[in-house]
């Protein structure tokens, strides 16, 4: 059987384009190679029965900006979101806290503990934010501007020049300018690590602004029942326009003829033809050179894809725990769905990176703390707690010459200690079912989670817009005319955003001359 459009890989942005395709009038199949679909959107029983955790993406952020969450009906197809208040916490290790409420001023109190003038910068970044988030988000569900276009305009805005500045200057000089005080400085810079850039990376302090302010603005919430339930409200909305979903069904190549792709080769040798489109989820490396191959894209782009860089590397912790853990410094905190632990200045934040990105594990790291069981009851059994932790960042290759393999549950050992001694007591006697991903194991779970990293490629000025994941491929065009890229390796790059989806749905639909609605 033949199919207009065939989408390979499953997640989130493969489902988000699957969905606007179907709806387009394409006949449209999705092929995943993994069990079920869902890609980094995934919830499962990893530690024991009955705590259902979320395996790679945590909480639903940035996607409320989505034009797909009402185009695609997501809600009425079953996505339902849990807000707790507040957003967001901090806690440094010297016991120091700060939050970000749901209400503006909540905020502003809390930053007014400690420095009054940094509270008040506070409301006017989120009053910028809010007067630039039209553009902000025009810009993300769009084709990205050229470098060129965008310096053009740059240059005829008389603040063009300043804006500039701000979308290259690193997270320390952002917050050294912005704010007096040094933890607000470190609670603001450490924004940035969501893009893996560290306080001294080009282009951290703009990301750090845009994801607090962002947070500030929707609020980071628990996907209830798990984050699975948004792959699967996009699956609903693709089956009710005709679409098709195959699971275990791993794909070996793109069959291309004439320099168009003629069908898709699975693993086990079936041949699925193609009429209009094949579109990809996985990632740029994996498509370029293993699906397509060298012979079909030219030496010149292969190995610009080999220089492609993947960024630093993820290591979690899931833990089923006897009881919900408190944390030392207050009540409060237990509430947020993400909190920060991390050490109290800028200086530390920036160790934290030297000493990944010089092989070794941070000894006192920046970790994630996703509460899935306070925000979210249904995860867990009555009275017991499940707790997600994510270290920010660890080497993908560790300089000791060690493997990860032989390494993790001793280097999860230290973070719990170290969890346990500062923000969380009790906490190691507490848990009583433990899984570790080491960027190993990251990578084991989904290929496309290359080197244990999230994002599809490492988030840096020259992969980012209309240069991700190459300037050749910026614009979700692969180099055979009718293969796309839909995927975070694309613009706007990583998290659940369903923008990869929406924006390579919209060049496909522009290029066949059909409408997406």
């Amino acid at each position: 059987m033949a199919y207009d459009a065939v989408v390979i890989g499953a997640g989130h942005n493969g489902l988000t384009c699957a969905c606007y395709l179907a709806r387009a009038g394409l006949k449209v199949l999705v092929l995943e190679q993994y069990r079920d679909y869902g890609g980094m959107t995934i919830s499962e029983e990893v530690t024991a029965p009955g705590y259902l955790s979320d395996i790679h993406a945590s909480g639903f952020l940035v996607a409320k900006l989505a034009p797909a969450m009402k185009d695609l009906q997501v809600a009425e197809h079953g996505l339902e979101l849990i807000t707790p208040d507040p957003n967001w916490a901090l806690v440094t290790t010297d016991g120091q806290t700060m939050t970000i409420g749901r209400d503006v001023e909540d905020t502003v109190r809390s930053l007014g503990r400690f420095s009054k003038t940094d509270a008040a910068t506070w409301r006017g970044l989120y009053e910028r934010y809010q007067a630039a988030k039209p553009a902000i988000v025009n810009g993300m569900y769009s084709a990205p501007q050229s470098q060129a276009a965008h310096l053009a305009q740059l240059t005829k805005d008389p603040q063009g020049m300043d804006e500039l500045r701000f979308e290259m200057q690193t997270a320390r000089s952002w917050v050294n300018e912005t704010f007096e005080n040094e933890t607000v400085r470190a609670f603001l810079a450490s924004f940035a690590f969501h893009a893996a850039a560290s306080p001294d990376d080009v282009g951290g302090g703009e990301f750090a602004w845009l994801f607090s302010t962002c947070v500030q603005d929707v609020g980071v919430s628990i996907v209830k029942g798990g984050m699975h339930h948004v792959s699967a409200a996009l699956a609903a909305d693709l089956e009710a326009h005709g679409g098709e979903i195959r699971t275990n069904a791993s794909v070996a190549s793109i069959v291309v003829d004439n320099g168009q792709a003629k069908s898709v080769r699975l693993a086990g040798g079936e041949e699925i033809a193609v009429e209009k489109v094949v579109a990809s989820n996985v990632d740029p490396y994996h498509l370029t050179l293993d699906l397509l191959g060298e012979g079909v894209v030219g030496p010149e782009i292969a190995d610009k894809i080999r220089h492609y860089e993947w960024g630093d590397s993820f290591f979690t912790i899931h833990a089923a725990l006897s009881e919900p853990v408190a944390f030392a410094a207050g009540e409060e905190l237990g509430h947020a769905g993400y909190i920060h632990v991390q050490p109290p200045t800028i200086e530390d934040l920036s160790e934290i990176f030297a000493q990944c990105r010089a092989g070794d594990p941070p000894t006192t790291p920046l970790v994630g703390v996703v509460n899935e069981a306070v925000v979210d009851p249904t995860r867990a059994p009555e009275g017991k707690g499940l707790i997600k932790f994510v270290v920010h960042y660890v080497p993908y290759r560790r300089a000791d010459g060690r493997s990860w393999d032989d390494t993790d549950e001793a280097y999860a050992d230290h973070v719990v200690d170290w969890l346990d001694s500062t923000a969380l007591p009790g906490l190691r006697n507490k848990i009583t079912h433990r899984v570790v991903h080491s960027p190993l194991n990251l990578e084991r779970r989904i290929p496309s989670s290359m080197h244990g990293t999230h994002q599809h490629g490492a988030f840096v000025p020259y992969q980012h817009g209309a240069m991700r994941p190459i300037p050749e491929m910026g614009q979700f065009r692969a180099p055979v005319s009718n293969v796309y890229l839909c995927g975070a390796g694309s613009h706007p790059g990583s998290g659940v955003s369903m923008g990869p989806g929406h924006n390579a749905a919209r060049a496909i639909c522009d290029d066949l001359g059909i409408s997406p609605s």
